[in-house]
């Protein structure tokens, strides 16, 4: 099963991530995707880390998540990877305004296939962040990654069975296919 988890900053996400990957009964596998690039975000991966239970596996890798994804593939575990953004911007960072067209890039699409597959065992939750529904923002650069982000939720959306907005905490059920019923 595939879930993307989108909503604003502080707005749960990860948290209602986390419980609905314990929720399963599987052994829970969290993808890290964050740098701690100054102190604000260290204090970010700190927050994280207290509110996060001793039992969940933790692996951080910044750029090439496909590689730690497809170890996970046929595996019954739920498998967290959060977050989509902060990955996105760790793209282009590397890539530039090629990020969409990066091997990181191209191959994380494609093992998104495995978890989408009807009877797969493993569960991904995809947490990320809406970014979209702001104003539009200045700098060329800005706006490619804002154009970027909102391209692959879609691209995403498309595949999951499943896509959740949190918004204050509340998740809201924006697609459910499971069992092939649309609710």
């Amino acid at each position: 099963m595939l879930e993307l988890i989108l909503g604003g900053a502080r707005s749960g996400k990860s948290g209602y991530a986390q419980t609905c990957a314990i929720q399963n009964k599987q052994a829970v596998t969290l993808l890290a995707t964050a740098t701690a690039e100054d102190s604000e975000m260290a204090q970010r991966i700190e927050l994280h880390k207290k509110q996060r239970p001793d039992n969940i596996e933790v692996i951080e890798e910044p750029l090439i998540i496909a590689d730690v994804l497809a170890k996970q593939t046929g595996s019954d575990k739920s498998i967290i990877l959060d977050c989509l953004t902060l990955w996105l911007s760790n793209l282009l960072l590397k890539h530039n305004e090629q990020l969409e067209t990066s091997a990181e890039y191209i191959a994380f699409v494609k093992i998104l296939d495995n978890y989408a597959m009807p009877g797969s065992k493993a569960n991904l939750y995809i947490v990320s962040n809406e970014v979209g529904m702001g104003i539009i923002p200045m700098g060329h650069l800005n706006r490619v990654y804002v154009d970027a982000v909102g391209r692959l939720h879609q691209l995403i959306a498309a595949k999951a069975q499943r896509v959740t907005l949190m918004v204050a905490g509340l998740p809201h059920s924006i697609k459910s296919e499971i069992n092939n019923d649309m609710v």
